[in-house]
């Protein structure tokens, strides 16, 4: 729900003995209308551009089917939105970008021609569509979604690269191929003033660089575990934070960005431990110390879930018996965009205030003057912003957002 009204701030201006009084209005470098307009800016929709980064090595058909499994409920927990419309559309890639192995000297290299590509969504029927992204109006929106993630298969590379993927996916650079005519398909996926919201779905460790060839690579030595050994010589994990964090729009704002992950970390306390565990075949890995299925210990997926969240609410474990508490965990973080849009400038940002509706009924008033928000104007015909912080931080459960503005009549 959006609401906007107007108060007027009635001001009773009377001659009093030896003084003179003057409206507000019409003092010097005021900003205050001389009459009330017919309502304050309305609150925009939030738009949200979901990218979800899955991996279809030949570990993860269960954690695929388990994911799709519980989209619906992380769908109606974003649509939630904490009182305010949601406008969100939802695209796929996986972590598959490259595979690389080193013998007697000799590297074999495997560039997958559709890495960082997302991925085509099947129709119900099973048929063919031109469709990369879904978006939130879409009738079929929850069953094809569920339906393209159970279906991506495990043949892709044992060398999982989710920041890679989603790096290239996002900016549009250094993929393996384009399409027939040169263009880029992942075109028209993210929008102008949208936020970005990253989903990253994974059974073992980021092992992401930018160099090509990698210089991370397997080898007989290092086995299975050639990743977590070499992670000295992967892309920092601050360095792709950093790019994802500077994203621009087209017209030239940064884009809010919010990152999540079900990763190889512990059950209990989502830590990032490495044990000495035991593959299907007898061999041995380096897993999460209380990730029993994991093939990694989660150093690097931990690292970056915290740097965009301290807390560590946007991450969960890849061993959890079903994934339905974390993905509606994701969609609560998501849900509740802390930056807002209005329809229209204000005049002065002292004149605006926004109150908002707990789940429990209570009403937290915002202004500037307490710093329940700071507002940012509108540029070359672009929307203002309001941001919010401290008591007034908005969550998901909220009912109700209203715009009201002051002026002088």
């Amino acid at each position: 729900m959006r609401g906007a009204e107007v108060w007027a701030l009635s001001m009773t201006l009377g001659a009093l003995a030896g003084c003179s009084c003057e409206s507000p209005t019409n003092a010097a470098g005021s900003k205050v209308p001389a009459s009330c307009q017919t309502e304050a800016p309305l609150v925009r929709p939030v738009t949200t551009d979901i990218l979800f980064v899955v991996d279809d090595s030949n570990s993860m058909s269960e954690e695929q089917a388990g994911v799709a499994a519980e989209l619906p409920a992380f769908v109606e927990e974003l649509s939630r939105g904490g009182g305010v419309t949601q406008d969100f559309r939802v695209g796929v890639t996986t972590t598959s970008v490259y595979e690389a192995s080193e013998a007697s000297g000799r590297l074999t290299l495997r560039l997958f021609s559709e890495g960082g590509w997302l991925k085509l969504i099947p129709l119900l029927d099973g048929g063919t569509s031109g469709d990369r992204f879904l978006p939130s109006t879409a009738p079929d929106l929850v069953p094809r979604f569920s339906q393209l993630i159970a279906s991506l298969g495990i043949d892709g590379s044992g060398q999982e690269t989710p920041f890679e993927a989603a790096r290239i996916a996002l900016t549009g650079q250094d993929f393996n191929s384009l399409l027939p005519d040169g263009g880029n398909p992942n075109l028209g996926f993210l929008r102008d003033g949208a936020r970005l919201l990253v989903v990253v779905v994974s059974d073992e460790d980021d092992c992401s660089e930018r160099v090509r060839p990698p210089v991370v690579r397997f080898n007989d030595v290092d086995g299975q575990d050639f990743c977590t050994v070499h992670e000295d010589l992967l892309t920092p994990v601050g360095d792709y934070y950093t790019l994802f964090q500077s994203l621009s729009d087209g017209t030239g704002r940064q884009r809010e960005v919010v990152w999540a992950a079900i990763a190889p970390v512990a059950r209990t306390d989502k830590v990032a431990q490495g044990v000495e565990g035991t593959l299907g075949d007898g061999g041995t890995v380096i897993q999460n110390v209380d990730c029993p299925t994991s093939a990694g210990p989660g150093y690097r997926h931990r690292a970056m879930a915290t740097q965009f969240d301290p807390s560590a609410q946007n991450l969960s474990s890849i061993c959890a018996a079903s994934y339905h508490q974390a993905l509606v965990d994701i969609a609560a973080v998501a849900g509740a965009s802390q930056t807002l849009e209005l329809d229209d400038n204000v005049p002065d940002p002292a004149l605006l205030q926004i109150s908002i509706t707990r789940a429990d009924g209570s009403v937290d008033v915002c202004t500037v003057a307490n710093g329940g928000i700071t507002y940012e104007a509108g540029v070359d015909g672009g929307s203002p912003r309001v941001h919010f912080h401290g008591t007034c931080l908005r969550r998901t459960s909220d009912t109700r957002v209203t715009v009201r503005l002051f002026c002088a009549g």
